[in-house]
């Protein structure tokens, strides 16, 4: 993928295949409704958020970029604002983890320590994240 250049949506339709493996028979065409957005790929940045439309109007926030994480300590149950300095491991894509992407289950180095990502960037608006280590 080039600069600048959009990801094509992938189609989220209909499996082709039955639980058993048997092929199942097509009895239409794809629909434009079935096609999903690109996938937003949270960066380490300055805060950056998208608006978009979901179906029924549904209002989806797309997190592009951010520098803060809402961390919370599973010990004492403190949550607080902590920057985020690296994506250490992201087990969705060995290339998320090159490029420094966060999604759900990415761990991350901020101020406080490792944390854990919890919630979706790319759906929900917001990083929640929960300490492993601490600093």
């Amino acid at each position: 993928m080039y600069w600048g250049e959009k990801e094509l949506g992938k189609w989220q339709g209909r499996a082709g295949r039955r639980y058993t493996g048997a092929a199942i028979k097509v009895s239409r065409g794809k629909r434009a409704y079935e096609i999903g957005g690109e996938a937003a790929e949270t960066k380490l940045a300055e805060r950056k958020v998208e608006q978009r439309t979901g179906m029924g109007g549904n209002v989806k926030t797309k997190l592009l970029q951010e520098e803060f994480a809402n961390v919370t300590d599973p010990r004492t149950n403190i949550t607080k604002k902590a920057k985020m300095t690296q994506v250490l491991k992201n087990a969705a894509s060995i290339d998320y983890q090159r490029r420094g992407i966060v999604s759900k289950g990415a761990v991350i180095k901020t101020e406080l320590g490792e944390a854990v990502v919890t919630s979706r960037p790319g759906q929900h608006g917001l990083i929640n994240a929960l300490l492993v280590k601490k600093k």
